[in-house]
């Protein structure tokens, strides 16, 4: 979604040199972007909730007061969205909170609500049409060459008179009380199916953060390092949803596994320290042997990534950007391995030095030892398995969060969640993340605190 607007102002910066003028036109498409995307986003759901009022109040046949309801909730629905990622983001959580609850608690609503009624319609046009090719069938002439019915010639007679006969309902045509009782029959289908899924989905959101156990085999580990213990968050997201509560929470689940070290992969907040500074300085109290690392995600350069870093480095928990630290023993010859970490590639719209860049944080490096790349994003695995990674770690993905999404995550990023092998030296884990964003609903991607135990094989 975001790699034109990051590969022009990359070519721009690395083949003309413009270090000033990309910092301008970065803002330009920055905000020219963000433009676009929330004038797309709101005639998007314009248009979405004029279907929802076709569906539900039009082809139903809704009159007089119910009707009047209907329009004042689905216009208030539709506002409410955009307001709620505006509000939730820059003004105060005692005030933005309930609004933002409400208003993407609507939104996944309305995402199954309306999966529902595509769906619905998309199968009553294909029964339609399977009954137009039936009658069609039925009514071909005979084919060429064929007798006719034989013709009996008489001689003269009385003429004849038909009986009188009743002429057919036309074909094909459904009868306006059948098609309001059809309609009412699949709005309401489609209600009930949307608020189960809904009521589900933010259950487990809302719910404690399951424990997700990994085994990762590393052929450079050291033995000595057999059985250690990584635990990784991932896009947290603690905002106007989710708060400092939320956060004690999964640092007790956290310090329960005994970690050895810790990773915070990205997405950790959506708002400003000032917002909410003292909710996330609750990870201060998370404990490990060789403490916590983190890199930043597309959220924290949306909340202001130049004030983030040095709030976290306060809590003891310092940032990766392009660059890597030696996890283990530090001695000569001690058991040890690489922990390397790149930032976002949308951190180069906001900060210019924020570029990611692998190779800056490999410089140097010894090929021999074990290496474990932090990336936001599953996009980097091609570089890195290039560059010898033995395992990334990423998030971002949230798995898709929530059905239909879940189906097409795998179309978006060349993997969406969970563990998989990327050639014959590189793995790669996707945390379908801890927290969420926008509609609080978890369905087919639960949260998670990831336990990864790596094993020296």
């Amino acid at each position: 979604m975001f790699l034109e607007p990051y590969e022009a102002l990359r070519m721009a910066r690395a083949r003309l040199g413009w270090t000033r003028r990309v910092t301008v036109a970065g803002g330009t498409l920055r905000y020219g972007f963000y433009t676009l995307v929330f004038t797309v986003g709101t005639a998007l759901l314009y248009f979405a909730h004029r279907y929802a009022w076709r569906r539900l109040v039009n082809d139903t046949g809704m009159t007089g007061a119910l009707r009047r309801l209907a329009a004042a909730i689905l216009i208030a629905g539709c506002v409410s969205i955009p307001l709620g990622m505006i509000f939730g983001r820059y003004i105060d959580r005692s005030f933005s909170q309930p609004f933002a609850i409400v208003a993407f608690s609507w939104a996944g609503f309305m995402a199954f609500l309306l999966t529902m009624l595509l769906v619905l319609d998309v199968g009553a046009l294909g029964a339609r049409l399977a009954g137009r090719l039936r009658r069609r069938s039925a009514t071909i002439p005979s084919p060429p060459g064929q007798p006719e019915s034989p013709t009996v010639v008489a001689g003269p007679s009385k003429p004849l008179t038909a009986p009188p006969t009743v002429a057919p309902a036309p074909t094909g045509l459904i009868q306006p009380a059948r098609r309001a009782f059809l309609a009412r029959a699949s709005a309401g289908a489609a209600l009930g199916t949307a608020g189960g899924l809904f009521v589900i989905g933010t259950r487990n959101a809302f719910g404690e953060v399951a424990v997700k156990e990994v085994s990762v085999g590393l052929s450079r580990l050291p033995k000595a390092l057999d059985g250690f213990k990584i635990v990784q968050l991932s896009d947290v997201h603690i905002g106007a949803m989710l708060d400092g509560r939320f956060l004690d929470g999964v640092v007790e689940t956290v310090n329960r596994q005994k970690p050895d070290l810790v990773v915070i992969t990205g997405d950790l907040v959506d708002g400003s320290p000032r917002l909410i500074g003292a909710d996330v300085a609750r990870l201060g109290g998370i404990t490990s042997r060789y403490g916590t690392w983190f890199i930043t995600g597309n959220h924290e350069y949306y909340s202001g990534a130049g004030d983030w870093i040095p709030f976290l480095e306060k809590l003891r928990i310092p940032t990766l950007v392009n660059s890597r630290v030696v996890i283990g023993d530090k001695g000569p010859g001690g058991a040890s391995f690489d922990l390397a970490g790149i930032p976002d590639r949308q951190g180069t719209l906001f900060v210019p030095e924020h570029e990611p860049n692998l190779s800056r944080a490999l410089e140097d490096r010894d090929p021999e030892r074990e290496l474990i790349l932090l990336a936001h994003r599953p996009n980097p695995i091609t570089e890195a398995a290039a560059h010898g990674v033995g395992l990334q770690l990423s998030g971002h993905t949230h798995g898709g969060q929530f059905f239909p999404v879940t189906a097409f995550g795998e179309l978006i990023h060349p993997y969406n969640a969970g563990l998989h092998r990327h050639g014959d030296h590189t793995q790669i884990y996707v945390s379908c993340g801890t927290g969420f964003w926008g509609p609080p609903i978890r369905i087919l991607a639960p949260s998670e605190v990831t336990s990864i135990r790596l094993h020296s094989v």
